[in-house]
């Protein structure tokens, strides 16, 4: 198996909000998270972002996106994770540019597909544990994760160990 050399990974919460959308029902609680230490940070950090977090809450609420939710938005890469309509225990998923909201569009690498980042798994896992906990939409909506910080300490650890 070849292994790719691993950029570093240390995300941070850059702010959180919920977007309620015109048409009553859909919601959609948003986490900007930034990449940092990186080169390129317009590329990976809010704070360099040519795209206002502005700019993209008003194209969120523009596509008009049906159902309850998360959204984990990098400067690069948004994922909208939505509880389904036809099995309300399974996320759905869609990975979009964050500029444009259009499809992300990545090399396919064959069988296997991307699920979620360490901090859109850790966030994921949080929102399962609300969504599962809370007895109504609007309790469910209130929750928002309090972590703020997701460090990948050794991110070639596969790498170093499949050589070896």
């Amino acid at each position: 198996m070849e292994i790719a050399v691993c950029n570093s990974y240390h995300a941070r919460l850059f702010k959180q909000i919920l977007i309620q959308h015109p048409d009553g029902k859909s919601a959609f609680k948003v986490y900007y998270l930034s990449i940092i230490g990186r080169s390129q940070p317009q590329r990976y950090e809010w704070e360099y972002s040519p795209l206002p977090a502005q700019d993209f809450e008003n194209n969120f609420v523009n596509k008009a996106f049906e159902g309850i939710g998360f959204v984990t938005a990098f400067p690069h890469i948004t994922k909208v994770f939505r509880f389904s309509p036809q099995k309300e225990t399974i996320l759905d998923v869609q990975v979009l540019s964050t500029l444009d909201l259009t499809p992300f569009s990545e090399a396919d690498s064959g069988a296997w597909h991307e699920f979620a980042c360490y901090a859109e798994a850790s966030l994921a896992s949080q929102e399962y544990q609300f969504w599962a906990g809370a007895k109504s939409v609007p309790e469910y909506l209130a929750m928002f994760s309090s972590r703020d910080d997701f460090e990948v300490l050794q991110p070639d650890k596969l790498r170093r160990y499949w050589q070896s």
